[in-house]
C-alpha cells in the first residue's frame, strides 16, 4: 500500500509539472500604439510614441489538441520545447481567431511578450498557415531574453483603410519592432497592407490633375518599421500593398534582407519597398520589388550597404536620397549596388539631394546593372524639388567618388540616358564611368548625356559617349560647407 501511495503521488506531481510547463508564460506590459511625427518630406526619425498599452491581465487560454498545418484551419497547438532549444508560441494558443475580421492584436501582444520573456535560445511566434489575422497598429518591444523569430505562414493584415483605423492609434505606422536584438522575420505567408483606401485619399498627388492635391488628412502608415534594433533578418516573405513604405529601418545595425517579394501598383504613392535611415551594415539580396516609388531608398546616416541581385520595377529605381531637405546635414558612404535588373522604371540608379543641405555622399559603386526601358538610367539630381518654386542656394550635399561600371540596357528616348545635374556652388567630383552601353528602347536616335558642374572621366568608351564631364578637380571647394562625414 505504501508503494501504491508513492506511485499515486508521483503521477500527481508529474501532472502538475506538465501543466506548469504549458502555462509558465508570464506577461509584461508593452506599448501598443504610436504617434510619431516622421514624414516623407523631411525624413526625420522619431521614436515611436506609445499610447496606453493593452491589458496584461488576460490569462493565457488553455491549449487545445495539436492540429495540422494544411489549407484547412488547424486547431491551436501547444508551445513545445524542441531539441534545438527553441520554443513555439502559436498566436492561436493565446486566443487569436484568424478569421480576418476579429481583432487579434491582444493575442499577438501576449504571444510576443511571452516569447520575449522566455529563456529558451530561440523563441518562435508562429502565425499559422490557413488563417488571416487582423492586427491594429502595435509596437513589439524588446530587449528579449533570447533570439526571437516571427514566423508568418498565414496572412497578416491591418484594418482596411482610414475609415476602419481606430481614432486613438497612430496613422503613421502599423507594426513597429523597437529595441530588438537578434530577430528574424520569416515565413511562407503574406503580409497584406491593404493600402488601396489610403492611396485614394484626396491629398495624394495622383488624385488631381497634373499632380495636384486636395486638402484633408494625409498620414498613411508604414507597414513594417524596425527602430533602434540590431542583428535583424527578413527572409522569404511576400508583402504587398502597403499604405506607405513597405519596410523602414531606422537607427538599426546589421540588417539582412534576403529572398523577399514586394508588390504594389505602379501608381501607389510613396510605397517605397525598403527604406533605410541612420542604419549601417546592411545586406539586401535576391529579392523582387515592384511598387509605386523607390525599390530601395537610402537616407541619411547610412553606410556599409550592399545591394545585390535585385529585380526592381516598375518603380522609381534604386535611390540614395533625398538628402539635405530643410537645410539639413546628410552623410552617406560605402554603398554598393550590383548584379541587379531595373525595368520599366522612372529612374535606374539615382542620387538626389535638395539645395541648401550639407554633408556628403561618397564611395558609391553601381556595377553590373541591366536596364530595361528605364526613363533615366543614371542620374544625379542636386536640384531635387517637389514644387516649382524651389530657389537655388549656396550650399549643397557634396557628391564625390561615384563609380558606374558595366551598366547596360535600354532607355526611354524622351530623356537623356545619363544626367549629372550638380549644384552650382558645390560640384560633383570623381565621377568614374566604364563599360556603359545604353541604347534607345525604340528607334535608333541617341540622346546625349547631360552634365552640369560635374567632374570626372570615362575610363572606357561609352555608348552614348560622355564628353560633357569636366576633367580633373575644381580649383576650390567651400570647405566649411562640405563638412565631410
Amino acid at each position: 500500500m505504501r508503494h501504491s501511495h508513492y506511485i499515486l503521488a508521483f503521477f500527481f506531481t508529474l501532472i502538475l509539472t506538465t501543466q506548469a510547463r504549458h502555462h509558465h508564460h508570464t506577461k509584461h506590459k508593452h506599448s501598443s500604439h504610436s504617434n510619431n511625427n516622421d514624414n516623407n518630406s523631411n525624413n526625420q526619425s522619431y521614436p515611436p510614441s506609445p499610447s496606453p498599452s493593452s491589458s496584461s491581465g488576460i490569462s493565457v487560454p488553455p491549449v487545445a489538441a495539436p492540429g495540422g498545418y494544411d489549407n484547412e484551419a488547424p486547431s491551436p497547438s501547444p508551445s513545445p520545447s524542441d531539441d534545438d532549444g527553441s520554443e513555439i508560441f502559436d498566436v492561436r494558443t493565446f486566443g487569436a481567431i484568424g478569421d480576418g475580421i476579429a481583432d487579434d492584436t491582444k493575442s499577438f501582444k501576449m504571444a510576443w511578450d511571452s516569447a520575449c520573456q522566455s529563456e529558451s535560445a530561440i523563441n518562435i511566434v508562429l502565425v499559422p498557415r490557413g488563417f488571416s489575422f487582423m492586427v491594429q497598429s502595435t509596437i513589439f518591444t524588446g530587449p528579449c531574453q533570447g533570439g526571437l523569430v516571427l514566423k508568418v505562414d498565414g496572412t497578416l493584415m491591418p484594418p482596411d483603410g482610414p475609415e476602419s483605423w481606430p481614432n486613438n492609434t497612430s496613422r503613421r505606422q502599423w507594426l513597429v519592432f523597437y529595441r530588438i536584438n537578434n530577430m528574424s522575420l520569416q515565413g511562407s505567408g503574406v503580409i497584406d497592407g491593404r493600402g488601396q483606401n489610403w492611396w485614394d485619399l484626396p491629398c495624394k498627388p495622383h488624385k488631381g490633375p497634373n499632380g495636384t492635391t486636395l486638402p484633408g488628412p494625409c498620414d498613411s502608415p508604414v507597414a513594417l518599421r524596425f527602430f533602434m534594433s540590431s542583428n535583424l533578418s527578413v527572409q522569404g516573405l511576400r508583402i504587398k500593398n502597403s499604405p506607405q513604405f513597405h519596410f523602414r529601418f531606422d537607427g538599426c545595425k546589421s540588417v539582412r534582407v534576403d529572398s523577399i517579394f514586394i508588390t504594389s501598383p505602379a501608381l501607389s504613392p510613396n510605397t517605397d519597398g525598403i527604406h533605410i535611415e541612420n542604419t549601417n551594415d546592411v545586406r539586401i539580396y535576391n529579392s523582387v520589388i515592384s511598387n509605386g516609388d523607390d525599390c530601395v531608398s537610402i537616407g541619411t546616416g547610412c553606410y556599409d550597404v550592399d545591394i545585390k541581385n535585385i529585380t526592381c520595377g516598375p518603380s522609381h529605381g534604386i535611390s540614395i536620397g533625398s538628402l539635405g531637405n530643410h537645410n539639413s546635414r546628410a552623410c552617406v558612404s560605402n554603398i554598393t549596388v550590383r548584379e541587379s535588373t531595373i525595368k520599366g522604371s522612372d529612374n535606374g540608379v539615382r542620387i538626389k539631394t535638395w539645395q541648401g543641405g550639407s554633408g556628403s555622399v561618397s564611395k558609391v559603386t553601381f556595377s553590373k546593372i541591366h536596364m530595361e526601358s528605364v526613363r533615366n538610367p543614371i542620374i544625379i539630381d542636386q536640384f531635387y524639388c517637389l514644387s516649382k518654386d524651389c530657389s537655388n542656394k549656396s550650399s549643397a550635399v557634396f557628391v564625390s567618388d561615384i563609380v558606374y561600371s558595366n551598366i547596360k540596357g535600354t532607355y526611354d528616348i524622351r530623356h537623356p540616358p545619363m544626367r549629372f545635374a550638380c549644384s552650382d556652388s558645390v560640384p560633383c567630383t570623381n565621377l568614374t564611368l566604364s563599360d556603359i552601353e545604353l541604347l534607345p528602347a525604340q528607334g535608333d536616335l541617341f540622346n546625349d548625356p547631360f552634365c552640369w558642374n560635374a567632374y570626372g572621366n570615362s575610363e572606357t568608351l561609352t555608348i552614348p559617349p560622355v564628353s560633357c564631364l569636366i576633367e580633373g578637380l575644381p580649383q576650390s571647394l567651400p570647405g566649411n560647407d562640405l563638412s565631410r562625414c
